[in-house]
C-alpha cells in the first residue's frame, strides 16, 4: 500500500480561506506604538504568490503524508459572530454616505475637520438571542452593523458608536441609532476624540518645538526633529494624555531614528522631554509648559537654552543603534546548530475538521466557532465538549502596558492596546516558525477608509504533541504511558513594539488553556536618575519597568446557563480525632464556600495557591453527589496591575486591579473595556467598576473576567528583543468532577508494556496508527510510514494583505490595490 492509498486527502475550498473577509478598522494615525509602515507585495506578485502557494499545497498533498488538507465540514448552525460579507459592508457604507444628516466625507478626501467612517463590522448578537437560535428552534438573530463615525467637523470632535440595520440594507426598514446600551456611559454612544488633530499636532506644534531647540539637538546628537526629510530624530510621547482640570497636557520626548530596517527606535531615547498644553483645536492657543533635561525642569525655552550654553552644563550621551539592537544572527554559532533541528509532522494529515466559511472547528470531542474583531482580535464562541457547552465566550477584552519611571514619559505611559487594535496588526503568520508548517490557516480582515484589508493566513489551527506525556505509571510488571496530544488555535498581533502570541489550547482530558507570549522591542527609558525603576542595560539605556495585564472574558455555561463559583480552600488545622486518643494532630483540611454576590466577586489568587476557584452547576452532580464543574487556575502565572488607583488611567482600566472578577452576565455588559476609554479616563465609555452593583452571582448566568500578565523589569537579556520563554502568562480551565473519569483514557495514542524477569512479555498499542477495528473514514488499515523529507514552507510566498474597495464597490473587480497596511 502506497502513501497515496493509505491517506485519503479531502480537499478544502481554498478560495473560501483566501476570500473570507472580516470587516475591521485600524486607526489611521501616526502612532508611537506603530511608528513603522508594513508593505505588502504588488497585486500581480501577490496573485502569483497565492496561486503558487495553492498549487504547491496541492502537489505536496498528493505525495506527502505531512500535508493532507483539513477535512471540510458544514457547521450545524451559522456563525452568528461571523463577519459581514463584502456586499453587506459595501451596502452599509453606501447607505451611510447617502445620509445627509451624517455629513460624511470619503476618507481619501477628508481633512481633520471632516466626518468620516472609522469602522464597519458585524454587531454580534445578545447572548439571549444567540442561545435561542443555537439551542432551540428560533430563527437566526437579526444582523446589524456596528459603525464608528469619526466626527471632526466640530470644535469638540468625538467618536460615535452607531447601530445600522437590520441587514440586508432596505431603504424602507433600515435605520441607524446611537449604540449605547453596551456601555456604562449613557451619552448617545459618544466619546471625545483627543486625536482629531494628529497631523496638525506634528506640523504646527511638535516639529516647531523641535525647531526651537535645533541648535541644542544638533550640538547634543547632530540631529533635528523638524519634519524635514533629513531629520534623524523623532518626537512622540505619553498615552493617555493628561486629562486633569479641564486641560489636555502632553509630555513628549526625543528619540534617535534607526537608519536601517530594524524597528529599534524604542531602544533609542535621548533624555530630553517637553511638556505642552494642547487643550482645544486651535494650535495658536497651545502652550509650551516647559523642558526637562537631566532631572532639571526649565519653564521656558529661553531658560533651557541659557542653561544649556552656560559653562558647566552637564551633557549626557546618546543611545545609538548598533548590532546590539538588531535581531539578525550574530556571534559564534552554537555547536551543531547548523544541522537540521527536530521537527514535528502530521503523517496522517490533519485530524480535525473546519468549515472555513463559518469558521467552525471540530477536534476530537470539541467544537467551537471563531470570531475576530478590530479591537481585540481572536475570540472563541460556543465551545462544547461532547455536545455540551462549556463556554459561551472566551475572548480578550483589553491589554494594558503600564510603565513607571523617574521621567515624565515613562511615568505617563499606560497603553490600552485596543485603541490601536489587535485585528489590524494580526499579520500573516510565518509557517514553520509561528506555527507548524502543516497547520491549517485562515484569514482575518479589517475595515479602513472605505476598504477591507485581508491578512492572509493570520490564524492557524494545528495538532501538536507535547514533550511530556499526559499520563504515565510504572510498576514491577508493566509501564503505561499516554501521549499528550493537544489542539491549538493561534494568532499573533504586533501592536507597535510588542508582538503578542495568543494561543487557545484544547487537551484530551477536557482541559482548555489560554496563553499569551510576548516578544519584540521593549519601550525603554533614558538611564539618568532611573535606578529605582529598572536596570541599566546599555550605554545610556534603562529597562523601563512595566506591567502587562491582559483581561479575558470567560462566560461559562456548565451544563446550562445557571452556574455558581465555589471556593475550596486548603487550611492548616489542629484537630482531635476519635482514633487519636485525645491527642491534637496538626494537619490540614478543606473549607468550602460560594461567592454569593458581586460584592465578593473581586479577589486575587490565594497565597500558596491554597484556594481553588471552581465554576459549578449546583443542579448537576455526578454519581457521587459532587457538583460538576470546571476549575479555573493560573496555568503559567498571572498578574494584576501593581499600581493602585493609577494616576494615568483613573477609571479607564478598573478591570486590571484583581486576578479574578465575577459578575452576573447581562446583555448590557458584553465587554469589559472600550477601545476609546483612553480618550476620557475620568468618564470612560465603560467604567468596569459600574458592573459591580451587589447582584447575586449564585445559581445564575455569570461571567469571570480573568487577568493574565507579566511584571516586566527588562534586563540585558531583553536586548535586542524580549523572548517568549519568560514573557509568558496563561490560565487553564480544568474539569472538576465533570466526568466520571479521565477523558484522556479514550485516546488510542498510548502504550502498555508488560515485562517479567527482565524481558518484555507484551506490547499493547490499543489499535493506534489506524489498525483494524479502530478509527473511521479516512484512517489507514495499517501504519502509514512516510519517507520523510523536511517540509520547508515557501517563505517567498509570504503574501501580506488584500485590499477590497467598499465605496464605490465593484463586486466584479474588488482588488484594486495592495500597498501599505497602515
Amino acid at each position: 500500500m502506497g502513501i497515496s492509498d493509505c491517506l485519503r486527502p479531502r480537499a478544502i475550498v481554498l478560495s473560501l480561506l483566501l476570500l473570507s473577509l472580516l470587516a475591521h478598522d485600524v486607526l489611521a494615525r501616526p502612532s508611537p506604538k506603530a511608528p513603522w509602515v508594513r508593505k505588502g507585495p504588488g497585486r500581480k506578485k501577490m496573485a502569483n504568490n497565492i496561486k503558487r502557494a495553492i498549487e504547491g499545497h496541492r502537489r505536496t498533498t498528493e505525495a506527502s503524508c505531512a500535508d493532507t488538507l483539513t477535512t471540510s465540514i458544514t457547521a450545524p448552525k451559522k456563525n452568528v459572530w461571523g463577519e459581514l460579507t463584502d456586499v453587506e459592508t459595501a451596502s452599509v457604507v453606501q447607505w451611510l454616505f447617502g445620509r445627509q444628516d451624517l455629513n460624511l466625507t470619503v476618507s481619501e478626501n477628508a481633512t481633520e475637520w471632516d466626518n468620516t467612517i472609522q469602522l464597519v463590522e458585524a454587531m454580534w448578537p445578545n447572548k439571549t438571542d444567540a442561545l435561542a437560535y443555537l439551542d432551540g428552534d428560533a430563527t437566526e438573530p437579526a444582523r446589524y452593523a456596528h459603525v464608528v463615525l469619526n466626527n471632526r467637523a466640530t470644535e469638540a470632535p468625538y467618536y460615535a458608536d452607531i447601530l445600522v440595520g437590520p441587514l440586508p440594507i432596505d431603504n424602507v426598514t433600515t435605520t441607524w441609532e446611537p449604540l449605547e446600551f453596551p456601555y456604562t456611559k449613557k451619552n448617545g454612544g459618544r466619546v471625545r476624540n483627543l486625536d482629531a488633530d494628529s497631523d496638525t499636532l506634528y506640523t504646527e506644534w511638535l516639529y516647531k518645538l523641535g525647531e526651537s531647540v535645533a541648535d541644542i539637538t544638533l550640538d547634543l546628537w547632530n540631529g533635528t526633529a523638524m519634519g524635514l526629510d533629513n531629520d534623524t530624530l523623532d518626537i512622540w510621547g505619553i498615552d493617555p494624555l493628561w486629562q486633569d482640570d479641564g486641560k489636555i497636557i502632553r509630555w513628549d520626548t526625543f528619540w534617535n531614528r534607526p537608519t536601517d530596517d530594524f524597528d529599534a527606535e524604542t531602544l533609542l531615547p535621548l533624555g530630553l522631554y517637553v511638556m505642552s498644553d494642547v487643550t482645544g483645536r486651535d494650535p495658536s492657543k497651545w502652550k509650551l509648559e516647559g523642558w526637562l533635561y537631566n532631572n532639571i525642569f526649565y519653564e521656558t525655552t529661553e531658560a533651557f537654552r541659557e542653561a544649556y550654553w552656560s559653562e558647566g552644563f552637564e551633557k549626557q550621551g546618546a543611545n545609538v543603534e548598533g548590532d546590539w539592537a538588531r535581531t539578525d544572527q550574530q556571534g559564534p554559532v552554537h555547536p551543531m546548530d547548523a544541522a537540521y533541528p527536530p521537527t514535528v509532522i502530521a503523517p496522517a494529515g490533519s485530524r480535525f475538521a473546519v468549515d472555513p466559511q463559518q469558521k467552525y472547528v471540530e477536534w476530537m470531542n470539541y467544537t467551537f466557532y471563531i470570531g475576530f474583531t478590530r479591537d481585540a482580535g481572536l475570540a472563541l464562541y460556543d465551545i462544547r465538549y461532547k455536545g455540551e457547552r462549556v463556554l459561551y465566550e472566551l475572548s480578550l477584552q483589553e491589554a494594558l502596558a503600564h510603565y513607571a519611571g523617574n521621567d515624565p514619559m515613562n511615568s505617563g505611559v499606560a497603553y490600552l492596546d485596543t485603541f490601536y487594535g489587535f485585528g489590524p496588526y494580526s499579520f500573516e503568520l510565518v509557517k514553520g516558525y509561528d506555527c507548524p508548517a502543516y497547520a491549517t490557516y485562515l484569514n482575518t480582515s479589517f475595515y479602513i477608509a472605505e476598504t477591507t484589508h485581508t491578512h492572509i493566513d493570520s490564524v492557524c489551527l494545528f495538532e501538536y504533541v507535547a514533550d511530556y506525556p499526559i499520563q504515565r505509571h510504572s510498576t514491577s510488571s508493566y509501564i503505561s504511558v499516554t501521549k499528550n496530544i493537544y489542539f491549538v488555535v493561534r494568532a499573533v498581533a504586533t501592536v507597535g513594539n510588542y508582538d503578542y502570541t495568543f494561543s487557545y489550547s484544547f487537551f484530551l482530558d477536557g482541559s482548555i488553556a489560554v496563553e499569551v507570549r510576548a516578544s519584540g522591542y521593549i519601550q525603554s527609558a533614558y538611564f539618568a536618575h532611573n535606578q529605582d525603576y529598572g536596570f541599566q542595560i546599555h550605554d545610556f539605556l534603562s529597562g523601563s519597568m512595566h506591567d502587562h495585564v491582559l483581561n479575558f472574558k470567560a462566560d461559562f455555561d456548565i451544563l446550562g446557563t445557571n452556574n455558581s463559583v465555589q471556593l475550596m480552600k486548603m487550611v492548616s488545622t489542629s484537630k482531635t480525632y476519635p482514633w487519636s486518643k485525645g491527642k491534637v494532630r496538626n494537619t490540614m483540611s478543606l473549607t468550602r464556600s460560594f461567592v454569593e454576590s458581586e460584592d465578593e466577586g473581586r479577589f486575587n489568587w490565594g497565597p500558596n495557591s491554597d484556594t481553588q476557584v471552581i465554576v459549578v452547576n449546583e443542579n448537576a452532580t455526578n454519581k457521587h453527589g459532587e457538583y460538576r464543574g470546571y476549575r479555573v487556575l493560573p496555568y503559567t502565572g498571572a498578574a494584576h496591575l501593581t499600581v493602585l488607583n493609577s494616576t494615568n488611567l483613573a477609571k479607564a482600566a478598573r478591570w486590571a486591579g484583581h486576578d479574578v472578577q465575577i459578575t452576573r452576565r447581562k446583555d448590557t455588559e458584553p465587554k469589559g473595556a472600550h477601545p476609546y476609554n483612553s480618550q476620557d479616563v475620568h468618564d470612560p465609555p465603560i467604567d468596569f467598576d459600574a458592573f459591580f452593583d451587589g447582584e447575586s452571582v449564585r445559581d445564575t448566568d455569570l461571567v469571570l473576567w480573568l487577568n493574565l500578565g507579566m511584571h516586566h523589569v527588562p534586563h540585558s537579556g531583553d536586548l535586542p528583543n524580549t523572548v517568549m520563554t519568560t514573557a509568558h502568562s496563561g490560565i487553564q480551565f480544568m474539569p472538576s468532577n465533570y466526568f466520571d473519569m479521565d477523558e484522556s483514557r479514550r485516546t488510542v495514542n498510548q502504550v502498555r508494556i508488560g515485562y517479567e524477569d527482565g524481558k518484555t512479555t507484551e506490547v499493547e498499542m490499543f489499535g493506534q496508527f489506524g489498525a483494524a477495528g479502530v478509527g473511521g473514514e479516512g484512517t489507514c488499515e495499517k501504519k502509514c510510514t512516510p519517507d520523510f523529507v523536511p517540509v520547508d514552507p515557501d517563505l517567498e510566498g509570504y503574501v501580506g494583505d488584500i485590499v477590497v474597495r467598499k465605496f464605490p464597490f465593484d463586486p466584479n473587480n474588488p482588488y484594486f490595490e495592495v500597498e501599505s497596511i497602515v
